[in-house]
């Protein structure tokens, strides 16, 4: 039975609401998919709704396929159980955490390893229950500070999320692979072009991590790939081939080493080439800086009041974090052993957390957590937050100075003077650090790669190739958790030996509703006309526009309808009393691939019109041979 237009809901606009910026928001308004009901929250009308199931639809199939079982768990979570796994404190104020009429905290679960952790441990207790793969479609929840671009960062989402366990890693690594080989088939599947690529697994936890990105202009996440084409990675992950540190560093680095040259620091290259020389270029001298406590200030301020040009790549940027080891302490002021840590990277440049994790992990000697310092914790331990500059660590006992290679360099810098409202000109690593650091403190220099990628830098396959920096939008990932969730929650079953040990997990996510944006945001997914679906995910396969549906028109309309149903193709017949030009327009905006249009012009020759929404001409075809036509073209799209 087809879908006639006059009988649904599909109320197009015209024009598209003011903050609607990227694409796929502005014409899901516009075509009448969704609207919105509150920040972050919207409805999905029958046009995104049959799209969205149709979504839906493919990860099933492919999941089964893959040896998925799918469950569906609860939205409200006791919040005792991201306590237990420490994850209330990762996802801070993200997390939406609500309180029933017992006084009892519950959270709106983003995802569910715990829920599925504690679910599996009710009924697994042998190794020759496993491996086992669960999987649920479910709405999710975060309470994001900012949501926008319509679905692609809302505070409720449809997602797909399963979870996989098993004995060791060799069944991790299987059933892992048999996931990354699932969602290559989903997204092929759903029409929609993808790029894998490195990836941090965040507050998530775990190892290995890759991410699916849909290459777009619009997409938030940053993506570097090398010129080589052989290494692809997200900001958060990438890595940077030699980057070498001025000899003077040699003693505390631990960056590669290798023949790249030293001023080789990106896109951006210091004006001064990285000078070689670790000579001073003058008496450190301080400057009255009011109210400039960022990068962007600082240089405004020399331009307009010193008179001379300062770049950011000239300035030291010293970014302050607390580190410690105790995994049980929210607050870094109630933690044992805590570290201040203060990381330099040049002003044009941005820390990456990950890497600095990374490098505080190997410097404890386990897994340090990692937090920006707070602001009353820092002021009162006497840091002049906004003004801190790297010679402010040799005189502590309490902190370690993380520096990246590109900042490690001798020439001309200005740096935080360590006082309020002040900077220092002809700041010097030699003069200011090195030459006074004590040797408790020497120990607590490490010159690393903590810095995010940037376009222009070495490809880390170390092959000559070069970083390029491009835009992506995240539908899919893929985690290996290991055991941080079922040790947490004490989920562990007899072996071969039977001896107890801990289930090793992954844990593999797809955002449904963002595989409808990512369709439209593909450089193919629209136009000036509005949106270009992919057939497998369209939610019609085929629009008929009869010019005014009745009589011979009408029969010749349903009778088509019918004769495509029948083939398994979905219709949907534009039955309103508009005029062909607005019933035109509308099509093209709603996207269905194919438009079928029936006159009584055409008909007289026993003919009906045929066109591709992405193609530019139409084909005039016989009434007999429409069905057929479709169903052909309809492959190709």
């Amino acid at each position: 039975m087809p879908t006639y237009w006059s009988k649904t809901l599909i109320p197009t606009l015209r024009e598209a609401p003011a903050d609607a910026t990227v694409p796929s928001h502005r014409l899901m308004l516009r075509a009448g998919m969704i609207r919105q009901l509150g920040a972050g929250h919207y409805s999905y009308l029958p046009l995104g709704l049959r799209a969205l199931q149709k979504v839906m639809a493919v990860v099933r199939r492919e999941m089964d396929a893959a040896g998925a079982v799918e469950v569906f768990m609860p939205t409200l979570q006791p919040i005792e159980l991201w306590e237990q796994t420490g994850r209330r404190a990762d996802y801070g104020d993200n997390l939406f955490v609500l309180t029933d009429r017992h006084g009892r905290e519950v959270a709106l679960g983003p995802t569910h390893e715990e829920v599925t952790t504690d679910l599996v441990k009710n009924f697994v207790d042998s190794y020759k229950q496993l491996p086992l793969t669960v999987y649920q479609i479910q709405t999710k929840f975060r309470d994001e500070y900012r949501p926008r671009f319509g679905v692609l960062r809302s505070r409720e989402f449809q997602m797909k999320d399963a979870y996989s366990f098993d004995i060791d890693v060799e069944g991790l690594d299987k059933s892992y692979q048999a996931m990354y080989d699932a969602y290559c088939r989903i997204f092929e599947s759903c029409g929609v072009p993808y790029e894998i690529v490195e990836a941090e697994s965040g507050p998530i936890g775990g190892s290995a991590s890759h991410e699916f990105m849909v290459p777009s202009p619009t997409g938030e996440d940053t993506i570097l790939k090398s010129d080589k084409g052989n290494y692809a990675a997200n900001v958060e992950k990438c890595e940077t081939g030699d980057r070498p540190t001025h000899p003077a560093f040699a003693p505390f680095s631990r960056a590669p080493k290798g023949s790249a040259p030293a001023s080789h620091g990106g896109a951006k290259a210091r004006s001064d080439e990285a000078s070689a020389s670790m000579d001073p270029t003058g008496d450190l001298e301080k400057v009255h800086t009011p109210h400039c406590a960022t990068i962007e200030d600082v240089c405004d301020f020399f331009k307009k009041k010193v008179g001379s040009k300062l770049k950011p790549q000239s300035m030291l940027k010293s970014m302050l974090y607390v580190a410690t080891r105790d995994s049980d302490a929210s607050d870094p002021t109630e933690a044992k052993d805590p570290w201040y840590v203060l990381a330099i990277v040049r002003g044009d440049h941005e820390v990456n957390l990950a890497k600095l994790r990374d490098q505080m992990d190997k410097a404890f000697g386990e897994d340090a957590q990692l937090q920006p310092a707070p602001e009353q914790l820092a002021r009162d331990d006497k840091w002049a937050l906004g003004f801190i500059g790297p010679h402010a660590a040799p005189t502590r006992d309490d902190t370690y100075l993380l520096v990246d290679p590109d900042a490690a360099q001798g020439g001309f810098w200005v740096a935080g003077a360590n006082e309020a409202d002040h900077h220092v000109k002809h700041f010097n690593w030699q003069r200011d650090v090195l030459d006074s650091i004590s040797d408790d403190a020497k120990q607590r220099l490490i010159v690393a790669d903590i810095r995010n990628a940037v376009a222009g830098d070495p490809s880390p396959k170390g092959d000559g190739g070069v970083l390029e920096e491009t835009k992506g939008i995240e539908v899919g990932h893929v985690f290996k958790l290991g055991c941080k969730y079922t040790d947490a929650l004490d989920l562990k079953v007899l072996d071969d030996s039977n001896e107890r040990r801990s289930v090793i997990m992954g844990c593999y996510g797809i955002g449904t509703n963002r595989i409808l944006a990512g369709a439209i945001e593909r450089p193919e997914g629209n136009d000036d006309n509005g949106i270009i679906w992919p057939a497998a995910i369209a939610p019609y396969q085929v629009i008929i526009t009869p010019i005014k549906f009745a009589d011979q028109v009408k029969d010749a309309a349903c009778d088509l309808a019918r004769d495509l149903e029948a083939q398994g193709i979905d219709v949907l017949i534009d039955d309103r009393e508009e005029r062909p030009g607005v019933k035109f327009k509308d099509a093209d905006l709603i996207g269905i691939p194919v438009r079928v249009v029936v006159g009584d012009k055409g008909l007289k020759d026993g003919n009906v019109e045929i066109k591709p929404r992405s193609a530019s001409d139409a084909e005039m075809v016989s009434v007999d041979q429409a069905a057929t036509r479709i169903a052909e073209l309809l492959k190709t799209l």
